[in-house]
């Protein structure tokens, strides 16, 4: 029986010169698969057909826009999932929704191998590779530009002498991965480190600094879920895609930062992502106003290596799954609204209303009708201090 190969396909040139690639080294059979994570661009019926012209001898293609938004944006949403304080995980999110696809087409075609177009220098390769191991440890993985030395030349020499059906045009100055939880774009003159971004490096967001008016929206969250804007119900892809047009037309969501990848080098992105800071911006303020104080310390460590989790690829581990227990019941009491003024590049809380308020008005005024005893705080000052003080009276004398 011939072997079968399943490839996360794109439709472009690359994965397009990927399907004969492969076929003429190993000798399978390849099956292309085709995810769309609200990424764009051509019609998925149209990429199905470019990949069987291209040799496939099946293709799949499946329309995940709502699992993405509900399975994987969502608990990003609802763990403020910044990596390295800024980055909100755009490309990390969506290699394991394709990889739980990739996974599915295996075993139904009953290939024994899963490919994938990544360098040996980027994050997705891991993101692949572990999540398809820790979901079907038994499909081996090829990537033909890492494994088999296929640079953009010789895969545009391939697709000419094959007659592939597929242009051949001018590469873009840029690496650009996109869905629609947000953008990344690298590589070109971005990887001078000091060259500043230009404007047709974005897409998904305005320019600030162009004058327009502002846009003031509120944002309702069930138990840290995205459930209405401005009163009206939505879906979470919904909520994503309506905060894109509305936050990326102010400006909302761009980042340039060097990160720390996972293989060890640092590496300059700029990513756009209006939505996704929109709603993580609108989170973070409701969780501080529902939270109670220990809880909300520990969650933001869980963040942070929740986040750092997802970036190296660790999706599907032991760890991952048990903090999102943690941060399901953490979000428990989040719920209520957020008002923000979107202008200027940037998402201003204005405004916040909780029905899970831990905020007591009484307690917090300075004005008549304040209920706090004051005349509790010199004793506790007193014990709460007391262990610095000995050590002090010692370290001092």
């Amino acid at each position: 029986m011939t072997e079968r190969v399943v490839l996360a396909y794109s439709g472009g040139l690359d994965t397009s010169v990927c399907i004969g690639w492969i076929a003429e080294e190993t000798g399978a059979e390849v099956i292309a698969v085709a995810v769309d994570v609200g990424q764009g661009g051509e019609d998925l019926d149209v990429i199905r057909k470019r990949a069987l012209d291209c040799g496939a001898v099946e293709a799949e293609v499946a329309d995940a826009k709502n699992e993405f938004a509900d399975e994987y944006c969502l608990p990003a949403i609802k763990a403020n999932a910044l990596y390295m304080d800024r980055y909100p995980l755009v490309s990390a999110l969506s290699r394991p929704t394709i990889v739980k696809h990739l996974v599915a087409a295996a075993k139904k075609h009953g290939a024994t191998t899963v490919a994938h177009g990544c360098t040996g220098k980027g994050n997705d390769q891991v993101r692949f590779e572990a999540g398809i191991s820790s979901l079907a440890p038994d499909l081996k993985c090829i990537a033909p530009v890492r494994d088999y030395a296929m640079t953009r030349d010789k895969a545009i020499a391939f697709c000419e002498e094959k007659n592939l059906p597929i242009a051949t045009t001018k590469k873009s100055p840029y690496s650009i991965d996109q869905n629609v939880f947000g953008r990344a774009v690298e590589t070109g003159f971005l990887e001078d480190i000091w060259n500043a971004p230009i404007e047709d490096v974005y897409e998904y967001t305005e320019n600030p600094a162009t004058q327009r008016e502002a846009d003031e929206v509120i944002i309702s969250f069930k138990e840290g879920v995205p459930v209405a804007i401005d009163g009206k119900p939505v879906t979470v892809l919904q909520a994503i895609q309506q905060l894109n047009e509305r936050a990326g037309g102010q400006g909302i969501g761009r980042i340039d930062m060097v990160e720390d990848r996972l293989v060890g080098i640092k590496s300059r992105e700029v990513y756009e992502a209006p939505g996704a800071i929109a709603l993580i911006t609108a989170h973070q303020e409701l969780e501080n106003v529902t939270v109670e104080r220990e809880l909300a310390r520990y969650k933001r460590q869980v963040e942070q290596r929740w986040g750092e989790l997802v970036y190296d690829g660790l999706w599907f581990s032991p760890l991952k799954r048990a903090l999102d227990g943690f941060i399901n019941e953490a979000n428990q009491a989040v719920s209520g609204d957020i008002r923000m003024t979107l202008h200027g590049g940037r998402a201003v809380v204005t405004g916040r209303k909780s029905d899970q308020s831990l905020y007591d008005f009484n307690l917090a005024t300075y004005d008549t009708g304040d209920t706090f005893d004051q005349s509790l705080s010199k004793g506790f000052i007193e014990l709460f201090g007391m262990s610095s003080k000995i050590a002090a009276k010692r370290d001092l004398a």
